[in-house]
């Protein structure tokens, strides 16, 4: 394997991102249709944070259980809450720049799961543990 393969090797350009502002469900909708468990949430052009799945789930017991009724509690709340209430604010970032051996050790030690890539203070990109394991999978 490579010690010095970049992040830039492996992490997904084409990122699909939400705005801030966006309701719950516009989100939901999003990772549901592309099956992604997380998205970079941006204000603008700028990244403000991060959004996944599981801070969608915490919100819903219905949709966890595969339950999909037309008026439920889960509706309500995706109405009544915008992205920038649920994402984690100003969130761990990695360069395209830094090698995949740092991003794993990240993500070992932090307990994340996918993380922003910028390339200086631009958008590049986002990497996620499947995308380091299918890596090393393929360089070991």
């Amino acid at each position: 394997m490579k010690n010095q393969a970049l992040v830039s090797d492996i992490m997904t350009r084409e990122v699909l991102t939400v705005d801030a502002g966006s309701k719950l469900k516009v989100a939901e909708k999003l990772m549901k249709q592309k099956h992604i468990r997380h998205m970079p949430v941006v204000k603008g052009e700028r990244l403000v944070g991060m959004i996944s799945l599981n801070d969608l789930l915490r919100l819903s017991f219905v949709d966890a259980y595969g339950y999909e009724e037309e008026e439920s509690v889960d509706t309500a709340l995706y109405q009544m809450l915008n992205v920038e209430q649920v994402m984690t604010g100003r969130p761990k970032i990695v360069q395209a720049s830094q090698s995949i051996v740092e991003v794993a050790e990240i993500f070992v030690q932090e307990d994340y799961h996918a993380l922003p890539v910028l390339n200086d203070e631009v958008l590049a990109g986002i990497v996620t543990t499947t995308d380091v394991i299918r890596y090393m999978l393929e360089n070991c």
